[in-house]
C-alpha cells in the first residue's frame, strides 16, 4: 500500500491502515519520543499519545511535504505540550552570558551512554538540548515552542552542555 493510500485509509478511520501506519512508523517516532523522555517507559507513553494525535489530525495532512516529517513535528509538539501541562518546563531565569561551545578532542563515547546522559538531564535542559542539537531548531523556534525567551533557550542549552561535559569528564570519556 502506498503512503497516499495508507493516509487516505487512515482518514477514513480504517483500523488496518492505522495498524500498518503504526507498524511502519513507530520505530522512527519512538526514537523521537525517547530523545525527549526520561526513560523508555515514558517514551512508550509519549509514543502512544503521539499516535492518538496523528490519528486525530491525519485529516489535516494535505500531501504537501513529507508525511514522516509531518508526523515527527506532531510527535515533538505532542510531547512538549504534555510536559508543559505537567509543569516540567517551568521558566527559570538563568543567564550564563556567552558560554563557549564545548569542543572535544576525541570520539570515544558510545551512543547508548550519551543517550543515557542526555535522558538524565533535567527536563527543560534535555528538551532544549534535543531541539537545538539533535533536531536543528533555532533558539527563536525553541522559545516559541516552549513559551520562553530566546535567552532562556540559550542558557538552558549552555547549562545542558555544561552538565553533559561534567558527566563525560567524570567518566574520563572524551568525545569529538
Amino acid at each position: 500500500m502506498s503512503i497516499e493510500e495508507l493516509v487516505n485509509n487512515c482518514k477514513k478511520g480504517k483500523r488496518k491502515a492505522q495498524e500498518e501506519l503504526y507498524r511502519k512508523y513507530s520505530p522512527v517516532l519512538f526514537g523521537m519520543c525517547l530523545k525527549y523522555s526520561r526513560n523508555s517507559t515514558e517514551a512508550e507513553d509519549n509514543l502512544h499519545d503521539c499516535f492518538m494525535t496523528i490519528y486525530d489530525k491525519i485529516g489535516q495532512f494535505n500531501f504537501k511535504g513529507s508525511f514522516e516529517g509531518w508526523m515527527k513535528r506532531i510527535a515533538v509538539t505532542t510531547v512538549l505540550q504534555k510536559y508543559r501541562k505537567e509543569r516540567h518546563l517551568a521558566v527559570v531565569s538563568e543567564n550564563f552570558g556567552d558560554v563557549e561551545e564545548v569542543v572535544y578532542e576525541r570520539e570515544e563515547i558510545n551512543l547508548t551512554t550519551l543517550l543515557g546522559y542526555i535522558q538524565e538531564l533535567p527536563t527543560k535542559y534535555r528538551i532544549t538540548f534535543n531541539l537545538y542539537v539533535l533536531d536543528n531548531y533555532s533558539h527563536k523556534e525553541i522559545s516559541q515552542m516552549l513559551g520562553t525567551s530566546e535567552g532562556t533557550s540559550k542558557s538552558n542549552l549552555a547549562r545542558a552542555r555544561m552538565i553533559l561535559r561534567q558527566k563525560i569528564e567524570k567518566e574520563n570519556i572524551n568525545i569529538a
